[in-house]
């Protein structure tokens, strides 16, 4: 027969777990700033900044790709300070294409990330985690995220990986006023370069041998920037005539 808890001992222990959700939820409203960019191909799963802190993320017991005595226990695990896998994590709770998650912590060495979003690593391929546009060497949860630190999750196929864009352009324009943009790219080792032969949204043209291209926008958009075979850019909001991308 199982064993009953007693109403004031269940609602006291209800009473401590709702002030612990209040207290990280806190935590992370006052956490690290960064910004997040997860990628599949040429597929942007989400681009976004948010803070981030210890938060407790999910395993699961689906997380199968390094093997069927690999999958996740199906528990929480606290990771603790602001790190690109608790950015991740934090993001998926209210992003939806970034679900389901799948992380096994049947490592000693740290959480193994499968998939996201659905999209899962196979054969040679992995979810690759870029810090500030450089390949790190260390997990998602052992990495500690600093101010303004730029993580890009990209699943890639085999390693290397594709270079990386990156854009730059205004924040604000006026209408059918033609402005110019620069797209860099850079490889694993973080080693930048311009990108030539680029295709930004806005543009008429490719970006030219030194990564400029001119925009002319009529109304406010996110540009991006891609080539078909590099890691796509980041998107850059701007505003025309004082009315801003929406979002």
């Amino acid at each position: 027969m199982p064993r009953l808890i007693p109403f004031r001992l269940a609602a006291a222990s209800a009473a401590v777990e709702s002030t612990r959700m209040r207290a990280s939820a806190h935590a992370v409203a006052k956490g690290t700033p960064a910004d997040l960019r997860v990628v599949a191909g040429q597929k942007v799963l989400t681009d976004q900044s948010l803070r981030t802190g210890t938060t407790a993320v999910p395993t699961s017991r689906r997380a199968s790709c390094f093997g069927k005595e690999s999958v996740g226990s199906g528990k929480a695990v606290r990771v603790s300070g602001a790190t690109p896998l608790g950015l991740l994590a934090q993001a998926a709770r209210s992003t939806a294409a970034l679900r389901p998650l799948l992380l096994t912590d049947a490592f000693s060495f740290g959480l193994g990330l499968c998939a996201i979003g659905g999209l899962e690593a196979k054969g040679e391929g992995f979810w690759q985690l870029r810090l500030n546009h450089e390949a790190s060497e260390l997990g998602g949860d052992a990495v500690k995220l600093k101010p303004g630190d730029e993580a890009l999750w990209y699943l890639t196929a085999a390693f290397p990986g594709p270079d990386e864009l990156w854009l730059r352009a205004p924040r604000r324009s006026m209408a059918a006023e033609p402005f110019r943009v620069r797209v860099f790219a850079y490889d694993e080792k973080g080693k930048r370069k311009p990108a030539a032969g680029v295709r930004v949204s806005g543009a008429a043209q490719r970006t030219d041998a030194k990564g400029f291209a001119t925009v002319t926008l009529r109304r406010p958009a996110r540009l991006i920037a891609r080539d078909g075979s590099s890691i796509p850019s980041n998107r850059v909001a701007v505003c025309v005539g004082g009315k801003c991308p929406k979002g």
